[in-house]
Parts: C-alpha cells; sequence; structure tokens
C-alpha cells in the first residue's frame, strides 16, 4: 500500500501526538453519501471487493435485498435496506451505505491496547494495521457503529479503509468512482458538509421531506462519511444508524482512571518489593538457613 502522502496524527497504545512526527494537519477528507439517489444497485459493494481483493464468502437470505445482515471481516461496505411506512401510510424503502464512519475521535483507537495497531491520519482516515492486531476486539467494543470485524480463523480485525491506498495518490475511493447515480460525493470536509446541506435544503423546500437533514454526529467529533437523509430526526430507521454515538463509557474509563490506577498500583508493588529487599536481604532457603540439616 502506497502511503506517501500520509502522516499520522494519532496512533493507538500513544496518548496524544506523535513523538517526533510532522502532525500539521491536513485538509480532512469527506465522503457524503445521499441516501435519496441511492437506488441500492450494490455497485459499490462490488467495487470494494474488487479494489481490496476480499474474499466474497457466503450471503445469507432473510427475505431483504441486503447481502448479507451485516459487514464482515472481508465484506467492509454494505447496503442496508429498510422498508419503512411514513404517517401518510405511504411505504419507503430506506437505503444506507453502511461502511466505516472514520471518527474524528475514534472509539476504535482509544480502545486498542496494541501500539500501532491503529492509526488515524492527518487527513482523518482511521486505518487497521493487521500485522501489528493481537485480536483482543478492544476496537469491536469501542466502535459504537458495529463496524470492526475478527476474522476468527486469523485473529486480526478488518474494515474500510477508506481506499487510503488510492486517497494518498489523490484518488477517490473505489466505491464512489463506482457508483452510477451519483450519490457518492468525496472530497473535503468542508466541501462535502456544504453539499449535504445544500441538498438536505432542497429537500426540505422542494419535496415533501420536512425533516431531511444531514448526519454528521458531534459525539464523536464528526465523521468522515457523512449522511443526506430525508429524516434525519430519525438516523435509526436506516439500519439502526445511532442517533447520538458516542465511545463507551467503559473505555474511557478503563483508558483513563482504571488504567492510571492500574499503573499506580504496579509502581507501587515494585516500590514495596525494592524496599523490603533492602530491608531484609533476599530471602534464604532452607538449607541456607540450616546448612547442617535439622536443628
Amino acid at each position: 500500500m502506497s502511503q506517501a502522502a500520509l502522516r499520522i496524527q494519532k496512533i493507538s497504545g500513544h496518548a496524544g501526538s506523535i513523538p517526533g512526527e510532522d502532525t500539521q494537519r491536513q485538509f480532512t477528507v469527506c465522503k457524503l453519501v445521499d441516501t435519496t439517489t441511492c437506488i441500492g444497485c450494490k455497485a459499490c459493494e462490488v467495487a470494494c471487493m474488487e479494489w481490496n481483493d476480499l474474499p466474497f464468502g457466503e450471503t445469507v437470505f432473510d427475505n431483504s435485498y441486503q447481502t448479507m445482515p451485516e459487514t464482515r471481516w472481508n465484506y467492509w461496505n454494505l447496503i442496508l435496506f429498510n422498508e419503512h411506512e411514513r404517517e401518510d401510510g405511504n411505504m419507503m424503502l430506506l437505503m444506507r451505505k453502511d461502511q466505516c464512519m472514520h471518527c474524528a475521535e475514534p472509539g476504535c483507537l482509544e480502545a486498542c491496547p496494541a501500539d500501532g495497531a491503529i492509526v488515524q491520519y492527518t487527513n482523518g482516515v482511521v486505518d487497521f494495521q493487521q500485522d501489528k492486531c493481537i485480536g483482543c476486539g478492544y476496537c469491536i467494543t469501542g466502535c459504537p457503529f458495529n463496524i470492526p470485524k475478527l476474522n476468527k480463523e486469523t485473529k486480526r480485525v478488518y474494515k474500510c479503509t477508506l481506499c487510503s491506498d488510492r486517497v494518498s495518490e489523490g484518488l477517490e475511493p473505489a466505491c464512489i468512482k463506482a457508483c452510477p447515480t451519483g450519490c457518492l460525493h468525496f472530497g473535503s470536509k468542508d466541501d462535502m458538509k456544504l453539499l449535504a446541506e445544500q441538498r438536505a435544503k432542497q429537500l426540505r423546500e422542494h419535496s415533501n421531506y420536512p425533516d431531511a437533514g444531514v448526519y454528521d454526529p458531534a459525539g464523536v467529533g464528526g465523521t468522515g462519511v457523512i449522511y443526506v437523509l430525508h429524516d434525519a430526526k430519525n438516523p435509526e430507521l436506516y439500519g439502526g444508524l445511532p442517533a447520538n454515538p458516542r465511545v463507551p463509557r467503559s473505555v474511557r474509563l478503563w483508558k483513563g482512571p482504571l488504567k492510571w490506577l492500574g499503573n499506580v498500583a504496579m509502581i507501587g508493588g515494585v516500590l514495596g518489593l525494592a524496599v523490603h529487599y533492602l530491608r531484609y536481604g533476599p530471602k534464604e532457603s532452607e538449607e541456607e538457613r540450616h546448612p547442617g540439616g535439622t536443628p
């Protein structure tokens, strides 16, 4: 993977910026998904698999148009379908492209204890380094979107990379290039946010979608993938998209106060052993205390 144009600003196993690294922020990249123009053709699914050379595996038929119930370690991009009845009695087929959200404050990275297994580049892309993954699964617990998936055979975790290899060369992600309807867009976060707001305003003023809006949750610092939704007040209608995603408290607790207390306890134990050694010396065996045998 070519990463010549990518610089790291956050890395698992470290706190804050990377010592010695130039972490001057590049413009943040962003993928815009307009759910109102998605036709569910799944061209993005195929493009993702082809570009990343992913094995297809088995599909699951459960009376739905979905290829499978959720993303897998070898299936990073999935169109979710939901038949929804509106208050006026009309039916809507709501579709959403599900993949890693590339959070500005990634819970997966915060939860990961392995040094360098998860990185965030200065352009906002969150990437996994499988050669450094220890298979603990903490990143799965830390993600509020249920994205990282474990390969049980290799004990490695995988997810969408936002085609970081393509982006580093100035190209758009493979899924966006394959989309035939123009519902996918890619560019700077500022430009994509402006385009999304304009589209949502158009839907509110000229279509029968008074609650249309943009999904860019603040609870994770904003995301590198944003959505235009017909009904932004009820994002859960779109395949269970969380209304207010946040990094789980359990992650912040064990990586914060509990980790600090654990370090203090470990240091205290080492100091206690040192004091005991200095005061009493090394522990003697029975033979050393009674060289002639039992008195």
